[in-house]
């Protein structure tokens, strides 16, 4: 109670750690029409409304779990019958009847939603520099994206420029304009005479004027005292900008003195608050949620020095252009920003139910991000249409989405907005919710923006889901599995049944991989081949990167190419990936023991020690990996299933964790903050955490890892 009384104000019925209850009242409502005392009125009421619903909904994810443990339990010695497991599906409520086709009716979306197919960022909310980051990746340069990554070769980069490699990049950019910015006759490579005459774009190869092929592609021009710095074109509705400084190095001899493309990039951000951060408790919520305000305000700013220079970030000004009819020309100058909230499971005790429980932390996010917002509601900085956008993760089937309906019109309610202001990304990765994704989506028909798919945490739900019809495959056997093609295809197939074409996202998982851009560059195409109009990137140099994959496939002809051909296949979609007969040699399992523990241990002893919710993790061949909880949660649930089928032994996998963690210790050399697991393992937090998370795995809810890795964190805070 001492605690309660020193850290906690009473608000109402509530308990408000005093750390929230200032920045709330001091910084986030302040230069709002919303009062402090109706804002917290508004909380404590929508917070006890609300709180059974959320608890029956957890509990029925469980009920849901043992009624499919039994079931696979009752029938392990027969042969699987797709039929019959589906009939048990719906008998249970788990599957849904199929519903007819419908059309969202969604208004107030930016273009940068239902208009612009381009990359798209996601970033952890605590760290503002990235943050920052990924707001202005709007615009990146392509120059620097392809001679700074293995795009164009892997020649050893230094502090020296390189002359060949920098030959190299000037070629691909010429290849790049002639194969999306095609002249009638002739080629980039050639022209010599590039300018600008009564607001038209005028090109030479050799004193002969050359056009483009489609001279719509020109879209304007940017000059200072009548020099020319920039020429503006758009190709399916992505911009990029020719930089015209003869003087810069890049220029050097070249006759149009070209020195840069700098290309529309990530179009929208999700800025998250949930897998890639690590917020245990109220001061790191409440970082988050500044950060969020100084986006929303504008005014976010950061001081760092890097190389013994000392900088200050801050967002992007927009773009200002003269158009090709001698008007002024506005373009954005940052990516549209989305939120990323927490989903149904946890809870924070950054607030109390009278009786000292902690409040469902989503229904907590949904209040303070949306409030943030308010200041961008009355600017119209980020979202010009006047809406706020929020992606809620981690909901199982269409009660779940409808339940986060409820939460967002009790936010708009207690802050005055308009029905709908608040849109909803639906995260397509819960197997109740892939199987069930359109009657997911007529849940919030009038407020949906965004779908994607989630292979890391899809696949940790299948194999949580399934634990007992037998032992999963190889994780890296997995990608091939049948049911992982229907439910790309399907996730696509429902969203443009259900009218997404040119009024919302359908978006495609991360890559993974932020040093591997060459086979990127080979590889995600197919995420726009597929008909996904946004994809995930590590970096902003990935999104220039991956952004030429827009270029190159307009994603809205694609639209109307598939629409028809794509077949929703309910029995590959329910298929379970697991082997009948397993028949891996000891050094498989071993290998697949050591590449799951290392990963593990990689991802955990930066989320424990230093509170560090995503990063890039050598795995166990030195490749720097994008890790977050969905890599984890795959990885020690994986374990978890063998451990329960006896394809491994629990001694085996200690032993293995013991020895990946002195290998994790010797990544990690090079920090000195660092702490070893492997001085002590028994002492080691981090050590243990990992342990739990998969001889623990089999138990915990839906086989996520929030649970323990929060309150091991708390641990080590402490």
């Amino acid at each position: 109670m001492n605690k309660i009384k020193k850290n906690y104000k009473k608000i109402g019925k509530l308990f408000v750690s005093k750390i929230l209850f200032n920045f709330v009242n001091k910084e986030l409502l302040k230069k709002t029409k919303v009062s402090p005392n109706k804002f917290w009125v508004g909380l404590d009421r929508s917070f006890y409304s609300l709180r059974e619903k959320n608890k029956k909904l957890i509990q029925i994810r469980e009920e849901f779990q043992n009624s499919i443990d039994k079931w696979h339990l009752k029938n392990k010695l027969k042969k699987f019958n797709i039929n019959k497991y589906k009939k048990f599906l719906l008998d249970i409520g788990y599957l849904k009847k199929n519903i007819a086709n419908f059309r969202i009716q969604t208004k107030s979306v930016d273009e940068e939603i239902s208009k612009i197919a381009g990359p798209q960022l996601v970033v952890p909310i605590s760290n503002a520099r990235y943050a920052l980051n990924a707001a202005n990746a709007r615009w990146g340069s392509l120059y620097d994206s392809l001679y700074g990554t293995d795009a164009i070769g892997s020649e050893k980069l230094d502090n020296r420029y390189n002359p060949i490699r920098g030959g190299k990049v000037i070629s691909y950019c010429r290849d790049f304009l002639d194969e999306i910015f095609p002249l009638k006759t002739g080629s980039w490579k050639k022209i010599n005479t590039l300018k600008i005459q009564n607001h038209k774009l005028v090109l030479k190869i050799d004193n002969k004027i050359i056009q483009l092929k489609n001279s719509k592609q020109y879209k304007g021009y940017r000059s200072d005292k009548k020099k020319l710095k920039g020429v503006l074109l758009i190709n399916n509705n992505l911009h990029v900008e020719l930089i015209i400084n003869p003087y810069a190095f890049s220029a050097n001899n070249d006759p149009i003195g070209l020195s840069d493309l700098v290309i529309e990039s990530a179009v929208s951000t999700i800025v998250d608050h949930e897998d890639s951060v690590a917020a245990v408790d109220a001061e790191d919520k409440v970082l988050g949620y500044r950060n969020w305000l100084g986006l929303m305000k504008g005014n976010l700013k950061v001081k760092f020095s890097k190389l013994g220079k000392k900088y200050e970030r801050f967002l992007n000004s927009d773009r200002n252009y003269i158009s090709s009819n001698g008007k002024n020309l506005k373009l954005h100058g940052r990516a549209l920003l989305l939120n990323r909230n927490v989903g149904h499971l946890m809870k924070t005790p950054a607030i109390l139910f009278s009786d000292k429980t902690p409040v469902p932390e989503g229904i907590l996010d949904a209040f303070i991000t949306s409030a943030a917002s308010l200041h961008d509601i009355n600017s119209k900085r980020n979202s010009r249409a006047g809406s706020i956008y929020i992606v809620k993760p981690k909901m199982h089937g269409p009660d779940e989405v409808g339940f986060s309906d409820e939460i967002f019109s009790k936010v708009e309610e207690v802050l005055k907005l308009k029905k709908n202001t608040i849109k909803i990304g639906i995260m397509d990765e819960e197997r109740r919710t892939s199987v069930n994704l359109k009657q997911c989506i007529k849940k919030v028909k009038k407020r949906v923006v965004f779908i994607n798919t989630g292979f890391l945490d899809r696949t940790g739900d299948e194999m949580h889901t399934s634990m007992e019809a037998g032992p999963m495959m190889k994780k890296g056997d997995m990608k091939n599995s049948a049911w992982i093609n229907a439910y790309e295809n399907n996730n696509v197939k429902t969203g443009l049944d259900c009218g997404f074409s040119g009024k919302a996202q359908i978006g495609k998982g991360m890559w993974a991989a932020p040093d591997k851009m060459q086979d990127m560059l080979k590889q995600k195409i197919g995420h726009p081949q597929s008909g996904a109009n946004c994809a995930w990137t590590p970096s902003p140099t990935a999104a220039t990167l991956h952004a030429m994959h827009y270029h190159k496939v307009n994603v809205f002809d694609i639209h109307k190419k598939i629409k028809k051909k794509i077949k929703f296949d309910l029995n590959k979609l329910l298929s379970i990936p697991i082997i009948s007969k397993p028949n891996w040699t000891v050094d498989e399992i071993r290998n697949e023991l050591e590449n799951n523990c290392q990963g593990i241990l990689g991802y955990v002893v930066r989320w424990i020690n230093s509170g560090v919710g995503c990063s890039k993790v050598p795995d166990i061949n030195n490749i720097g990996l994008m890790e977050d909880r969905a890599t984890l949660r795959i990885s020690s649930q994986h374990i978890a299933n063998w451990l329960h089928h006896n394809i491994c032994t629990s001694v085996q996998v200690l032993d293995t964790l013991k020895k990946m963690a002195k290998i994790v210790d010797d990544q990690n050399k090079g920090d000195p903050e660092y702490e070893k697991m492997s001085v002590n393992f028994d002492k080691s937090v981090a050590f243990k955490t990992a342990c739990d998370l998969i001889f623990k795995g089999k138990d915990q809810p839906s086989g996520y890892t929030e649970p323990l890795l929060h309150a091991n964190r708390c641990i080590k805070k402490n």
